[in-house]
């Protein structure tokens, strides 16, 4: 029995899909609580490594 290429592209696409929106969702959750937290250490922290990263951030 020959299978389609059709059929086993969808599983694959959402087997991709979910991984990239849930590290895209972490990865926003932990920049949104970085970036606007009231605790200093860790705003600090997160100041300093974008500063170690190169990445501008004022």
């Amino acid at each position: 029995m020959a299978t389609s290429s059709k059929a086993l592209a969808a599983p694959a696409a959402q087997s991709r899909f979910m991984p990239l929106l849930m590290a895209a969702a972490l990865g926003t959750l932990i920049i949104g609580f970085v970036g606007f937290s009231h605790i200093e250490a860790v705003h600090n922290a997160g100041h300093d490594y974008r500063h170690s990263m190169a990445f501008p951030c004022h």
